[in-house]
């Protein structure tokens, strides 16, 4: 990865429904079963947290988080391949740990797949610990499901 694209002067902004498209792309280029644009739409009209991180209006990632009743669970957070490894998913992973506690939460949740091994050590490192294993949560290929690892993260 470019030196130059880690040292970006990138900003945080709330998503708007003109950046689905955008959106979109990212999410189809990082997963094998991706969110459709519909459901994308949906986190916004719901009110939930949907940040974006740019550069220069170059959309590379974003982060949705639905927050009720002390806690927040992390629905998706993703950073366009070319970005990732240099610390954008950290940085974006902090702000809406920050965002939650602003909100009074007391605890943030997230799943992730099993295999995701590289996901699952960034929340680790950021002390989400691993409370339960969904069975065959996600789709994966070959009509199979894969299991996810269901993480807390207790704020405070």
């Amino acid at each position: 990865m470019s030196v130059a694209i880690s040292r970006l002067p990138a900003q945080v902004r709330r998503a708007r429904a003109a950046d689905v498209k955008a959106i979109s792309g990212i999410e189809e280029s990082v997963y094998q079963f991706p969110w459709s644009e519909r459901i994308f739409y949906d986190c916004m009209n719901a009110g939930y947290t949907f940040l974006i991180y740019e550069n220069n209006h170059e959309l590379f990632g974003y982060g949705i988080m639905s927050c009720a009743d002390g806690e927040c669970h992390i629905l998706n957070l993703c950073i366009q391949p070319s970005y990732q490894g240099i610390g954008w998913g950290k940085s974006l992973l902090n702000y809406l740990l920050n965002t939650a506690r602003k909100k009074k939460s007391r605890v943030v949740f997230l799943e992730v797949r099993a295999s995701n091994t590289r996901a699952f050590t960034l929340y680790h490192r950021l002390g989400f610990n691993e409370i339960a294993k969904r069975k065959d949560y996600y789709p994966a290929a070959a009509g199979r499901r894969e299991h996810a690892l269901v993480l807390a993260k207790v704020l405070t």
